[in-house]
């Protein structure tokens, strides 16, 4: 074997036996099924903060994103910007969650949304959710793991690698398995902690090693100013529209707010896809992750709720948040001139174009792992650290889905229909056999169906961002009706599936719309489905009964969440601030930033700050949208600790074999 085969299996062992290691002792201390499932409400302040983010953040952070920076230029870019609005979602929604569930003792969302909407049609939409979530998003994350493995096993000796992608991902899986099945949702978070720091650390070296490679700053920026002023475009698509503010190389500006001219989705967009109401809209879908019912069970998990601020302030948008607009942005455009554009290599602008294969242009995730291969002779050592760090990256939050979705069944299902008396051993065993369920059928979807699999983990992220709906009622929305809600979050799946690949898959040419019509998300449509169903559907089923038990929720959240008189005055400051700052950086206004300082064609001596227009655009705004944060999860006291001390109701559900009272009768019955 080779140096960089031999350092590849050193730190993966190493890392493998961290993970096992946090495993039995996880199991250890696992003696309730609160304790196994939500790691009895008492996740430090630091663990939860590094834990959240590696789970926001996965694998195709660390592989998809750069390879389309590459593959789509600048406008792809602003896709960056789920650093802030991923952690948005959390500062709107998880204090909240964590107060009602310290409150009334709920350990999974299925039982909130029961006890709230007194009913279990919408406790069995969130097991959907749930599974629709986990399940392809998992089999996403251990595929790439596979294919990772088997990228950098390849060795003269062994052309197609030394461990295939399908073996690899099956072993791997084994290993997640093993720690989270023994030791829960406190194991995860213990694990989570050090793939958070691996995360950053792989993303900053390979963004080195990709500036290196190209010459330096002073290198890359020339030889973009040369791109820009070329034409050469995205496989032969040269110029935006019209609305982007010029004819500009899609590189380096967005094409414009909408495309009608795609029509409803079954003609290529002019310009590349990304315009601003796709941004905007692909940015809804991401904001699923933190809406997800995972990440409700992670809100729970808390003994207070002093870590949401700074997980969403310092840990995701600025620290994060920062890695991505500067280190993945120069990862993807250096791509550019080291051999991986045929087209770039033909106008003879590649600063070396034998360094990433032009091949790279059929696979954009594979970008990434060539740049370890660059550092295979000088640095084999480094390639095995790099290795580990995305192997962390992927299993990070596939490990989250699998204990939360373990969980989600064991409560809901199991508990809920089966068993409502389950011990803590009962519970347990079944949340252990649900993890093992979840991820045999994910490992099964992506070993023999890769073609499902990408079509199913597009649905992901787009059904978890239709949560907000009922999310938002149960938070801050009492006139949402329980049928209202349900049938809300019943049309938003279906609006999700019918306006993406699925859809196409089911019903071909039956619907006159093609993916994504008009340049917006699936995740765009369903939600206006989901809203529109919800609004009219709660306003022809108001009853006064139901009203008064949802109020119930809602004083207990007011008389918690008061602010003084003087904050109550920045309400509409902090209303206006947000609208802005989603419609300027990642929404219509984006265009403005093609061309505000310097036109995209300029070059280098036209741009204001040596660098693209688009890019800088992007500097500040992510720079805005930290300070929007703070300002919304501190000043106006969105996730901070209460000043008033929550008190539980009853015993902890999770604790509990045996009925507890509770508000509407639900939790009790558990």
């Amino acid at each position: 074997m080779t140096p960089k085969v031999v350092w590849l299996f050193v730190f993966v062992l190493l890392y493998w036996g961290y993970c096992i290691f946090w495993g039995i002792r996880g199991a250890r201390l696992a003696r309730t099924a609160s304790d196994y499932f939500i790691a009895g409400r008492k996740l430090s302040l630091w663990v939860f903060v590094l834990a959240a983010t590696a789970t926001s953040y996965s694998g195709w952070t660390f592989m998809g994103h750069p390879g389309l920076v590459y593959r789509d230029g600048f406008q792809y870019a602003y896709a960056s910007f789920y650093a802030i609005t991923i952690p948005f979602t959390g500062v709107v929604f998880l204090k909240r969650q964590w107060m009602l569930g310290k409150r009334f003792g709920y350990v999974t969302p299925g039982e909130m949304l029961a006890d709230y909407f007194q009913g279990d049609a919408i406790r069995v939409l969130s097991v959907v959710v749930a599974l629709f979530y986990s399940i392809p998003y998992l089999g996403v994350q251990l595929g790439a793991s596979g294919y990772l493995f088997n990228v950098l096993t390849i060795t003269p000796a062994y052309p197609n690698g030394l461990v295939g992608d399908d073996f690899g991902m099956w072993v791997m899986s084994l290993v997640v398995l093993i720690y989270v099945a023994s030791g829960g949702l406190r194991a995860v978070a213990y694990v989570d902690t050090m793939q958070c720091v691996l995360l950053w650390l792989g993303i900053v070296i390979v963004g080195f090693i990709a500036l290196d490679a190209v010459g330096g700053l002073d290198s890359l920026g020339m030889a973009m100013s040369n791109l820009a002023q070329s034409g050469v475009g995205l496989w032969g698509t040269t110029h935006g529209v019209s609305m982007s503010g010029g004819d500009y190389n899609a590189y380096f500006a967005v094409p414009g707010v909408i495309q009608w001219t795609a029509g409803l989705g079954k003609e290529a967009p002019v310009g590349g896809l990304w315009t601003g109401v796709m941004i905007l809209t692909y940015m809804f879908a991401l904001m699923g992750i933190q809406a997800a019912p995972a990440f409700t069970m992670w809100a729970f998990s808390n003994s207070n709720p002093a870590p949401f601020a700074p997980q969403a302030v310092w840990a995701s948008a600025a620290w994060i948040g920062g890695t991505l607009i500067f280190f993945t942005a120069i990862q993807g455009m250096a791509a550019q001139f080291l051999g991986a554009n045929p087209l770039v290599n033909e106008a003879g602008m590649a600063v070396d174009a034998t360094m990433i294969p032009s091949t790279v242009a059929q696979n954009p995730d594979a970008l990434v792992p060539f740049y370890f291969n660059l550092m295979a002779e000088s640095a084999p050592w480094l390639v095995g650290l790099l290795a580990v760090c995305a192997l962390g990256a992927m299993q990070s939050t596939g490990a989250a889905y699998m204990s939360t979705a373990g969980g989600i069944l064991t409560r809901d299902l199991y508990k809920r229909y089966l068993n409502p008396g389950a011990t803590h051993v009962t519970q347990k065993l079944f949340g252990r056999l649900g993890v093992a369920f979840i991820v045999v059928c994910a490992l099964m979807v992506a070993t023999y169906s890769r073609d499902a699999l990408v079509l199913l983990g597009g649905l992901a992220v787009a059904f978890g961002f239709q949560m907000w709906v009922p999310l938002a009622a149960i938070c801050y929305i009492p006139w949402v009706t329980r049928a209202g809600a349900t049938w809300g979050l019943a049309a938003g799946l279906a609006g999700v599936a019918l306006t993406d690949s699925v859809g196409q898959m089911l019903f071909g040419d039956a619907l006159p719309w093609g993916r994504w019509p008009l340049t917006i998300h699936s995740a765009g449509w369903g939600i206006l489905v989901n809203v529109s169903v919800c609004i009219i559907v709660s306003a022809l089923t108001q009853e006064h009964r139901q009203r008064t038990h949802r109020m119930k929720f809602h004083v207990f959240l007011r008389e918690h969440t008061q602010l003084s008189a003087e904050k109550r005055r920045l309400v509409p400051l902090a209303w206006a601030l947000t609208i802005a700052w989603f419609l300027l950086a990642i929404g219509p206004g984006v265009v403005i930033g093609n061309w505000i300082f310097g036109a995209p064609t300029a070059g280098r001596d036209g741009w204001t700050f040596g660098i693209p227009s688009i890019w800088a655009w992007q500097i500040c705004f992510w720079l805005l949208g930290v300070a929007l944060l703070w300002f919304l999860a501190y000043r106006m006291e969105m996730a901070t600790v209460p000043a008033k001390n929550v008190e539980a109701l009853v015993d902890d559900i999770g604790d509990s074999s045996t009925p507890s009272p509770s508000l509407g009768g639900q939790a009790g019955a558990r």
